[in-house]
């Protein structure tokens, strides 16, 4: 039985478990041991590489529905991506496989009725593995390119939020088919009813799964989305900068010239204030957009204040 409340790094990691058993495949998926003893949380987490602050915001949004906000930059997306990661890895190749076989075991096989079953079983165990494939194939490589600084222009995760189905369905239409209409005795009776619980924990299972990916990891990387494009700006803005400086100097009369054009002055109004002729001007701009590679006022704008011409305190856009 879950108990609610708001765990903390310093609680213990069996108080956690005892609490709230149905935790135990979420230690596993987040490649936590067992055996750990007394230890709190915090001293389990950072012995085995976990990310402490993101293992306890899944397992209190799990268990008491917890919500950080969108904007928490805390959630480390890389320890999310090998949690969901896992829990693939448990439900595709453990779960979803153990059911088939009780459902086998518990139903008469000559019986077309159960054959109709494992059918219907065998099309929703498809449609959940596609459903997790396209996240394994799409999703998560996307988000290790952006855990990289890399970041795709023709995908992003708002286009992953907008066709994130709910499949938590799958499993409603065949368990009411079975205790509807399949009829059953003995103990074959209570193997499908073990079988039958199953289900129901499965079906809470993707519906936790599904609510992690939505309410956790989608906000996430959202905001690593946000840092890899503000990092990238920077480092273009930068490499900019550097190139400037690699090319040939710029004279004194032309930072004077680039100071006037920032402030916005006009061609004549410069030839004006530094005492030389329209044509010297024009001279002069071209030098400038051939030494720096700069062609905007903007561009010019952000070398100025880089290189200290002007005070961007001063500078009204």
């Amino acid at each position: 039985m879950k108990k609610m409340k708001l765990y903390e790094a310093e609680d213990k990691m069996i108080d956690l478990i005892s609490d709230n058993y149905s935790m135990l495949q979420g230690l596993s998926a987040f490649g936590i041991r067992l055996g750990f003893g007394d230890k709190t949380v915090n001293e389990v987490c950072e012995e085995q590489g976990v990310d402490c602050y993101t293992f306890l915001t899944v397992v209190n949004f799990l268990i008491n529905g917890y919500t950080p906000k969108e904007t928490d930059d805390k959630i480390s997306v890389n320890t999310m991506l090998g949690y969901l990661r896992a829990s693939h890895r448990y439900f595709l190749d453990f779960q979803l496989p153990s059911i088939r076989k009780k459902l086998e075991e518990s139903l008469s096989l000559g019986d077309k009725l159960a054959i109709l079953i494992l059918r219907l079983y065998d099309e929703y165990d498809h449609d959940i593995r596609l459903h997790m494939k396209y996240e394994e194939k799409t999703l998560f490589p996307y988000v290790e390119a952006l855990i990289q600084g890399e970041q795709k222009s023709d995908y992003n995760v708002d286009i992953f939020a907008k066709h994130h189905s709910d499949i938590t369905g799958k499993f409603h239409e065949l368990k009411n088919i079975i205790i509807k209409y399949l009829p059953h005795n003995g103990l074959a009776n209570n193997q499908l009813t073990a079988t039958l619980y199953d289900i129901y924990n499965n079906e809470e299972w993707l519906l936790n799964h599904s609510n992690v990916e939505e309410v956790l990891f989608v906000p996430a990387i959202r905001i690593l989305e946000q840092k890899v494009k503000d990092d990238d700006v920077s480092a273009r803005i930068s490499s900019m900068i550097s190139n400037a400086d690699s090319k040939e100097s710029i004279s004194e009369r032309e930072k004077e010239i680039i100071v006037c054009l920032v402030q916005g002055m006009s061609n004549k109004e410069i030839a004006a204030k530094l005492f030389i002729s329209v044509n010297t001007v024009n001279t002069h701009r071209r030098n400038i957009v051939r030494k720096l590679q700069i062609h905007s006022l903007a561009g010019l704008t952000i070398y100025a204040i880089a290189n200290n011409l002007i005070d961007k305190r001063c500078f009204v856009g």
